[in-house]
């Protein structure tokens, strides 16, 4: 049974690094990137908490984020002739974030994806979420890390800038057990990357499974359907689920399937073929890597644009999701069903469920670490 990565505290204090799997590819950055932060009030909740905008700037990019949901609302990244467009889709008002929403560019937790039924029995006590998905529990429940204002603070780590926030989660919070000390950060590099730090600590063993759910469309946000989009995925397996979207508990060849993304093929391609109601992509591959090194896990190419992306990733898993349940509606931004996709590196879903998928419980002593690096570059 593969194992969860988890550092102890001890290892955490001797400073232990990610080891690199793979390195990004290079990128025409600029030669003398100027590294900039600001910060300007971005509206009040319905209750009254202040929410924050920080503009980030290093490299080609641009990024935007809000401490409400410690959500990414925008990255502007250059095409091939240099333009700058935004490539993520977010709101500009605070209310839309509040409202019902398919959690645009927010940090998930405390369990990103599904457990079934809402329920998990850890050291020989079963515990029973808040169930927002049918029966089932759906990115940590009605009132996830995505509806809650995190604290912020700017952050600098070599040439990388960008914001951290942190949370403690209550024991109990819809329904998990353990008070859990989480922080992510957001930075961006001179060389055009996109760096996403995870931490959480807990006071009691529980259960934990971090995400970010970023809706992309390389050739700009609200730009059409994301068909012509070129996908390739480090897998050769993906993990089947029910109609209702919760895994079998086994894994499955993506060999002479529509699942297969062994190699460049548009996004489009095979989609019609996957099935489900609603089709398309919304499955969980499972990346070669396992061993929590940093390694690449996905490129994604945009044919007209020349905007390429390269994701890496210390996580076992990465769900595609081609923005199936789209409905055009104002909550979703008015995009229709395909015209965004999301790669979102984590454990596989419903694991408390399942014995035979890499453990996702933490416990106390245990310093939960977990990085994605997103590499924007141009193709000519």
């Amino acid at each position: 049974m593969r194992c969860w990565c988890v550092l102890t505290l001890a290892a955490s204090l001797l400073g232990t690094q990610f080891v690199l799997a793979a390195e990004p590819t290079q990128s025409a950055a600029k030669s003398n990137p100027v590294m900039s932060i600001e910060s300007q009030p971005f509206g009040k909740t319905a209750d009254g908490q202040e929410v924050t905008l920080f503009t980030v700037k290093n490299g080609d990019l641009e990024m935007e984020l809000i401490n409400y949901g410690a959500s990414i609302v925008s990255l502007k990244a250059p095409d091939k002739n240099g333009t700058l467009v935004n490539v993520n889709v977010g709101f500009d008002d605070v209310s839309r974030y509040e409202g019902a929403h398919p959690y645009f560019g927010a940090t998930v937790g405390r369990y990103a994806n599904r457990i079934a039924k809402g329920k998990f029995s850890l050291d020989g006590k079963e515990y029973s979420l808040a169930l927002n998905n049918g029966e089932n529990t759906l990115h940590g429940g009605e009132k996830g890390f995505n509806r809650y204002v995190w604290d912020a603070k700017e952050a600098k780590q070599g040439d990388a800038v960008g914001v951290t926030f942190s949370r403690t989660s209550p024991a109990g919070e819809e329904g998990y057990p353990g008070a859990l000390t989480v922080s992510v950060s957001y930075l961006l590099t001179g060389d055009n990357q996109l760096v996403m730090d995870y931490a959480a600590e807990t006071d009691a063993p529980t259960v934990l499974n971090l995400t970010n759910h970023c809706y992309w469309n390389l050739a700009g946000a609200e730009s059409g359907k994301v068909y012509d989009h070129e996908l390739k995925l480090e897998a050769d397996a993906y993990i089947p689920v029910s109609d209702a979207l919760i895994p079998t508990g086994k894994e499955a060849t993506v060999k002479g399937t529509p699942m297969d993304f062994t190699t460049m093929k548009p996004i489009g391609k095979d989609l019609q073929a996957t099935g489900g109601d609603p089709i398309g992509y919304d499955h969980c591959y499972v990346l070669r890597s396992q061993d929590g090194t940093l390694a690449l896990a996905a490129t994604v190419k945009d044919p007209k644009s020349g905007r390429v992306m390269e994701i890496y990733t210390t996580e076992p898993g990465i769900q595609l999701y081609t923005g199936n349940f789209l409905t055009g509606a104002a909550a979703e931004k008015r995009l229709n069903q395909h015209e965004a996709f999301c790669l979102e590196t984590q454990h596989y879903p419903d694991t408390p469920n399942q014995p035979n998928f890499p453990t996702t419980t933490l416990k106390p002593g245990e310093k939960f670490q977990s990085k994605t690096v997103h590499k924007f570059s141009v193709e000519k």
